[in-house]
């Protein structure tokens, strides 16, 4: 399969001397989608970016399509990379319309308007996201799950080949999160590639063909959901007890083990 994005030996500094993840190598192809696991403070956030070519790497190489990404420009990058993080809140009370549209700059000059194409490129978008009927509310007055739809159709108007997503599920309920990684695992099997951080083991079995496994700085694992996400990595990665379960279509699910260890908590009685 053709390799969409491939990292190799890549290693991030902010200071030039205390690496945030060192030596990470991996690749992935058109139609993957990659799932990064891994405990808060681990790098998961600075690779992104660095992937995204917002942060310059202290060694290594990121290469986007065959390209070295850094040869890239800032708008030739945002042709090919559609890259959602974790805040993002406008300012300005935009509607939804004008917030997708936003996602069509890569294609207009600094001081070009979107044109018609631009505008049935970001309602198709929205039909197929089936949020047309938002098109003209205010993106400040929408929930959690449908900002997060809207943003999702803003990168997909850039007509990206690959998504970074950081945490895309972290804010939304239950409901909102399942129906979110069904949109992703569409988008996966027609051909658009993605790569998502999670807090969630769970969400790598739903939607994941790919999983890379981060601690301390480093890649521990990688390779697919059911070889790579085992009790023992968990254990490992969150410092818990918990169980693998099977259930319904041969999918596994995350238990976790109650375990009252970490606290004292007659500390709470005084």
């Amino acid at each position: 399969m053709d390799k969409i994005l491939e990292i190799k030996n890549a290693s991030f500094s902010y200071d030039n001397e205390n690496n945030v993840f060192e030596d990470i190598s991996f690749s992935i192809s058109k139609g993957d989608v990659l799932c990064v696991l891994g405990p808060n403070g681990t790098g998961k956030t600075t690779l992104l970016k660095s992937l995204n070519g917002l942060n310059n790497l202290k060694s290594g190489e990121v290469i986007l399509k065959g390209n070295p990404l850094n040869s890239l420009s800032f708008t030739e990058i945002a042709k090919v990379i559609g890259y959602i993080p974790q805040g993002h809140i406008p300012t300005f009370p935009f509607s939804v319309l004008d917030v997708i549209l936003m996602g069509r700059s890569p294609y207009l000059g600094l001081t070009e308007s979107p044109g018609e194409k631009d505008i049935k490129i970001a309602e198709n978008v929205l039909k197929n996201l089936n949020i047309l009927h938002m098109a003209n509310r205010e993106y400040t007055n929408l929930s959690g799950g449908e900002k997060q739809l809207v943003f999702l159709a803003r990168v997909l108007a850039q007509e990206p080949d690959l998504l970074i997503l950081d945490e895309p599920t972290s804010h939304l309920d239950f409901g909102n999160q399942i129906r979110f990684l069904e949109i992703i695992d569409n988008l996966s099997k027609k051909g658009l590639t993605i790569l998502m951080s999670s807090h969630f083991p769970d969400h790598a079995f739903i939607s994941s063909n790919k999983v890379a496994i981060m601690k301390d700085k480093h890649l521990i694992d990688f390779g697919t959901p059911e070889n790579v996400i085992t009790e023992k990595t968990l254990k490992f990665l969150y410092n818990i007890d918990l169980e693998l379960l099977e259930i319904s279509n041969n999918r596994k699910i995350c238990v976790p083990i109650k375990s009252n260890s970490f606290f004292d908590f007659d500390f709470f009685k005084e």
